[in-house]
């Protein structure tokens, strides 16, 4: 049967006989001869070149797969010219399944070799450096930490690259379970560069750790909260609002950040309410029960409109009258604490609005660089409603002044407080906080693993839409900020007399005012 089969010349086989063909009869010629070796070893050349050529004719998705590759991959990231952000996907397990953290956690990424150097970071982050100086001659203490534990809602404890958390108690609404989600996506922003590390965390708004309290052995304990004051030695950290207050739908500050600054362009300031505006809830302390009888009467007009927010009606109604991004329509808005310091400081400043900032007693992480007459105007704790018609009144004779400041405001906190920024604050006090510990932190016998995971998979809601809203893709392949050094105590006594000094002119001011206006009647 096979010698019925006629086999079919290759390819190479057609090739050869047009060599033959070619070859033999300038071979009968030396002249030609030597034309023909000329011509093929030019044809040669030609056919190596134009190879070369087509290797790397593809080399645009040669990259994309090899970038495709390393972005499936959630350990390692792979550096190509086409540099990209490798993304850790979230995946939940089947209803019916206990949720678990990943095996593999991300380790430590190149940084992309294109992006230029990290720039350094504001001024704020050199508060950090303040803030653990009580600890700095003798460090910290497993007794230190643990001694903290009696005002503390939860210890979380970062070992290899882990989060494990031993709950106390609860905390009011969901600020425990979103600050512990600002943690976990601190790492998976940061893999490989949150070192280990064990603190204790206070939910509640006011600081507890007194500069006079007796301490054994004259040691405070290291505790970490949302604010603290000149007379307590509290460690402050971002708040949880930056990943969402679900109870009252305020979403979280990279979303919620953008959307304020495009409700700035939708009003020019020439054009806003000149008024003073404030929208909260006053029933949480004197103080600010105090500034609704600011508001305007038939008997005075001191240039406010204050509003009580009822947050039970709001959330019947969808939350439908208190859209932050919305609210950005007057020439001033005032900030007035709480019960302590207040989340809604952040979205006053950055309104394009006049930051009228009634006399503070707290601090946050980032306020402590805010200048008074440069990012806000001063307004005293006494005379709230006669110093917010001054300012008002000063704010429409100086135009531009006023303008200028609103400004200098919002491109703080939307610019130097921008998400990015937080989780470097996070990270760089994390790190100098580590730097102080005196033993090697372990997991206690009752803490559980937390990931983003057993925390998002199971929320629900709100929940569960600003968790995912907040979710870190990956890991960043840029370094973080580079921290500023630390305060000598001339530069730090300075800045504090400048911002005392600011105080004084501004109260100076107010007072030759209403002596004219006295002198006047």
């Amino acid at each position: 049967m096979n010698g019925n089969l006629v086999k079919k010349p290759n390819g190479s086989g057609h090739f050869r006989q047009l060599i033959d063909m070619i070859w033999r009869p300038l071979m009968h010629s030396p002249a030609r001869s030597s034309i023909f070796v000329f011509f093929f070893l030019s044809l040669i050349l030609g056919v190596v070149l134009s190879s070369r050529f087509l290797d790397y004719s593809p080399i645009f998705s040669t990259q994309q797969k090899i970038a495709a590759v390393a972005a499936s991959s959630p350990i390692t990231d792979t550096p190509t010219k086409a540099h990209k952000k490798i993304e850790i996907p979230l995946i939940c397990s089947d209803i019916n399944v206990t949720q678990t953290c990943p095996v593999d956690y991300p380790q430590k990424v190149e940084l992309d070799p294109d992006v230029s150097p990290p720039s350094t970071c504001p001024e704020y982050f050199r508060w950090i450096y303040e803030d653990l100086q009580p600890w700095k001659q003798t460090g910290i203490t497993r007794e230190m930490v643990e001694s903290a534990k009696r005002t503390a809602n939860f210890r979380l404890v970062i070992s290899n690259g882990k989060a494990y958390v031993e709950r106390y108690k609860k905390s009011w609404q969901t600020r425990d379970v979103f600050t512990l989600w600002g943690f976990l996506q601190l790492l998976r922003k940061y893999p490989g560069r949150v070192p280990d590390l064990e603190l204790m965390f206070d939910c509640v708004d006011w600081p507890v750790i007194s500069k006079r309290f007796s301490w054994p052995n004259n040691t405070a304990p290291p505790l970490f909260r949302y604010c603290g004051d000149d007379k307590t030695l509290d460690i402050v950290f971002p708040d949880w609002s930056f990943w969402g207050w679900s109870e009252i739908n305020i979403k979280p500050w990279e979303f919620l950040s953008k959307k304020l600054k495009e409700g700035n362009q939708r009003l020019k300031f020439a054009d806003r309410e000149p008024y003073a505006y404030w929208k909260g809830n006053p029933f949480v302390a004197s103080h600010r029960m105090d500034l609704i009888k600011c508001n305007v009467s038939d008997k005075e007009d001191w240039h406010a409109r204050v509003y009580i927010q009822d947050w039970a009606k709001e959330s019947k109604q969808g939350f439908k009258q208190s859209d932050l991004a919305s609210q950005c329509i007057h020439k001033y808005k005032i900030y007035i604490e709480g019960s302590a310091w207040s989340v809604s400081e952040k979205y006053i400043l950055a309104c394009d609005s006049v930051a009228l900032i009634v006399q503070p007693l707290y601090y946050d992480f980032f306020s402590r660089s805010l200048m008074p007459t440069e990012h806000y105007w001063p307004i005293k704790a006494n005379d709230k409603c006669r110093s917010i018609k001054f300012a008002v009144e000063w704010g429409d004779s100086h135009a531009q002044k006023a303008q200028e400041m609103a400004k200098a405001a919002s491109n703080f906190i939307l610019e130097d407080v921008k998400m990015d920024y937080v989780y470097d604050y996070m990270l760089h006090l994390l790190t100098e906080y580590a730097k102080l510990l005196k033993y090697k932190p372990t997991i206690p016998k009752d803490a559980i693993e937390l990931c983003s995971e057993t925390m998002a998979c199971p929320a629900l809601g709100l929940e569960k839409k600003f968790m995912m809203d907040s979710l870190v893709k990956g890991p960043s392949n840029t370094a973080p900020c580079t921290m500023p050094p630390p305060y000598d105590q001339a530069t730090l006594q300075a800045l504090l007399k400048r911002k005392t000094s600011a105080v004084k002119q501004v109260e100076k001011w107010e007072r030759d005012y209403w002596l004219n206006q006295t002198k006047q009647q």
